[in-house]
């Protein structure tokens, strides 16, 4: 019973990131600002991760974490970078 309970919820939680995979593109396409679309490639990279995650839960397999660790390194340094040029014009000084 609670393996059932387990696999739906896994399922049920992979579709809404899917979902908000969606809406966080569509949102990374048209933000007005170059502020909004780099929150929205912060989320997306977040949702990224942790959909990661949930196939890991699902399937047992060790891969998808070590995946999921790369994804959130890659994308914090990447949300940096993006934030200090948008501040000062460069990112290296």
């Amino acid at each position: 019973m609670s393996a059932a309970i387990i696999s739906v919820s896994v399922l049920i939680a992979k579709a809404m990131l899917v979902l908000a995979m969606a809406i966080v593109s569509i949102r990374m396409m048209v933000g007005p600002r170059a502020q909004d679309r780099i929150i929205g490639l912060d989320t997306l990279y977040v949702n990224a991760m942790l959909l990661l995650v949930t196939f890991s839960m699902s399937t047992g397999r060790v891969v998808y974490f070590e995946a999921a660790l790369i994804i959130a390194m890659l994308g914090f340094v990447a949300t940096v970078a993006l934030a200090k040029f948008l501040m000062r014009g460069e990112v290296i000084e």
